[in-house]
C-alpha cells in the first residue's frame, strides 16, 4: 500500500473547467475536469492528443491518505505512464479519486464514475470519438483498477503492485507493533475492532476477496524487490487468480531486481506494458 510514483510533475493547467464546456476539435490539451456520473463528482486530469478519434487509457494513483496530495498523485501518475506509453495517440484520463476519511475500498464508486463517465459520457461532452477504454493503476490505484474489472467491462487492465492483498495480516503486524501504524488500519481498527476480536471486514476489504469475475483481460506486474508486506500475499492472490473459472485473460509478469514500481522502471515492464495494450 506505498505509493506515490516519485516522477516530477509541474501542476499546470489547475483550474478545474466544468464538465459541460467542449474544448476546440483538433487540438491537444491538458486539463483538470470536474466530471459527474449519476450524481458522484470526481476530478480527472485528461490529456488528450490533437487527434479527435482516441483510445483512452483511465489512470488511478497510489496512496497519498490526505485529499490535499490527490491530484497531485494524479498528475504524478499520469506522467508515469505516459512516458512508459509508446503510443501519442492515446487519450490519457487520470482520476483524483479521494482516500481521506474513507475506509479502504470506499472510494470505489468515485473511481466508478469516472469509468463510466469516460465509457457514456466523454465522447459528447468533449467533442471526441472513443474507440477503445483500457485501465491502469499503480498501488492502491492497481487495488481499484482489479475491483472494477470484476464491475465493468473494458478492452483491457493494467495492475502494477496492485495492494493492499491481505488487510488482515498488514494490520496484524501494524497492531503487534512489527510495523508502523498506518491510517488504513487505524480506521478500520475503529470501526471493526481488531483483526484478532475481528478479522472478516478486513478480509472482505482486501484485494484477496477480488480474484473473480474478471469481465476483461487483465495484465498484473509485480516486482520481485517489492516489500515484504507486499511479496509475502503475493503467491496466494495469484494462485487465487488463476484458479478463477469466470475469468477473462489473466497475465503475470514478476520482474526480478525491481520494487513497487518495476513497471515504471523495468524495460520488460515497459515492453509488456505496450504490447498488452497493441495485442487489444
Amino acid at each position: 500500500m506505498r505509493h506515490l510514483l516519485l516522477i516530477p510533475v509541474f501542476l499546470v493547467g489547475l483550474a478545474v473547467h466544468s464538465c459541460k464546456k467542449k474544448e476546440p476539435a483538433d487540438t491537444a490539451y491538458q486539463i483538470v475536469r470536474k466530471i459527474n456520473y449519476n450524481g458522484v463528482s470526481v476530478d480527472v486530469v485528461i490529456d488528450k492528443p490533437k487527434n479527435d478519434v482516441v483510445d483512452v487509457l483511465v489512470l488511478y494513483h497510489g496512496t497519498v491518505t490526505f485529499d490535499n496530495k490527490i491530484l497531485e498523485a494524479a498528475y504524478n501518475t499520469l506522467d508515469g505512464f505516459k512516458r512508459i506509453l509508446n503510443r501519442t495517440d492515446m487519450m490519457l484520463v487520470s482520476v483524483a479519486y479521494p482516500e481521506e476519511n474513507l475506509l479502504m475500498g470506499d472510494n470505489l464508486p468515485f473511481a466508478e464514475a469516472a469509468l463510466l463517465w469516460v465509457k457514456n459520457k466523454a465522447a459528447q461532452e468533449l467533442g471526441i470519438t472513443i474507440r477503445k477504454v483500457f485501465l491502469g493503476g499503480h498501488s492502491q490505484g492497481g487495488y481499484i483498477v482489479t475491483r472494477l474489472n470484476t464491475m465493468h467491462a473494458t478492452n483491457g487492465v493494467i495492475a502494477n503492485a496492485p495492494g493492499p492483498l491481505n488487510l488482515v495480516y498488514r494490520c496484524q503486524l501494524e497492531e503487534t507493533g512489527q510495523i508502523t501504524n498506518s491510517i488504513a488500519c487505524r480506521q478500520l481498527a475503529a470501526t471493526y475492532g481488531n483483526t484478532t476480536t475481528n478479522p472478516n471486514p478486513y478480509y472482505l476489504r482486501s484485494l484477496s476477496n477480488f480474484t473473480s469475475p474478471f469481465k476483461s483481460d487483465i495484465l498484473f506486474v509485480q516486482g520481485l524487490e517489492d516489500s515484504p508486506i507486499q511479496l509475502y500475499s503475493w503467491p496466494t492472490f495469484k494462485q487465487a487468480v488463476n484458479a478463477c473459472t469466470d475469468c477473462r485473460e489473466r497475465q503475470f509478469l514478476e520482474i526480478p531486481g525491481y520494487g513497487h514500481n518495476s513497471l515504471f522502471q523495468s524495460p520488460i515492464g515497459q515492453t509488456e506494458f505496450n504490447r498488452f495494450i497493441q495485442a487489444r
